[in-house]
């Protein structure tokens, strides 16, 4: 079997969002996966789904899958677009980073020649601030490292510890946290 052509690639594309789609609203994966078969006598509809689930086996007669095979082309078919959702996100949000970088940069060019120029407190107040949004865009600061020890350095005991205790522990590591 050689690559899918535009329509079949379509229709599998199709299929795969209908999968989601079905999924979403909690219908289960043999449901799903007889909804989007192509062999009618296993369809729920009743109906050959175009590049369903079992569109080969259908194609030269066979039998049509299991049930078993079913739920695993459905299965596969929603994880497979969900990934490919996922790298869509990504490279929009690679796109965004990018886009943010440059608006960033114009205006730390703005606010930098007026620290410079005019030697103005405020305008050398806003660029830094620039500096440490654009340094947080882009993972330029080093993560801080938080190390939680005992009396004398040693480990903390967290046996037989109160639930005050413990918040007291948290809220060391995380003084802005709830």
């Amino acid at each position: 079997m050689g690559r899918p052509d535009r329509a079949a690639r379509a229709a599998i594309a199709r299929r795969r969002s209908d999968a989601i789609d079905l999924r979403l609203a909690g219908v289960d994966w043999l449901t799903i996966a007889r909804k989007l078969a192509a062999d009618p006598t296993v369809n729920s509809d009743g109906i050959a789904y175009p590049q369903g689930y079992g569109v080969e086996r259908y194609r030269k007669n066979q039998d049509p899958p299991t049930n078993e095979a079913l739920i695993h082309a459905a299965c596969r078919d929603v994880r497979t677009a969900l990934a490919d959702r996922r790298a869509e996100l990504n490279d929009d949000v690679d796109e965004l980073r990018a886009l943010e970088a440059d608006r960033l940069d114009r205006l730390f060019f703005v606010a930098y020649k007026k620290a410079v120029r005019d030697q103005d407190l405020a305008a050398i107040d806003r660029t830094l601030r620039i500096m440490e949004r654009r340094a947080r865009l882009l993972g330029l600061d080093m993560p801080v490292r938080t190390e939680l020890s005992g009396l004398d350095g040693g480990p903390v005991q967290v046996e037989n510890v109160t639930v005050d205790e413990l918040d007291a522990l948290i809220a060391l590591t995380d003084p802005d946290g709830e």
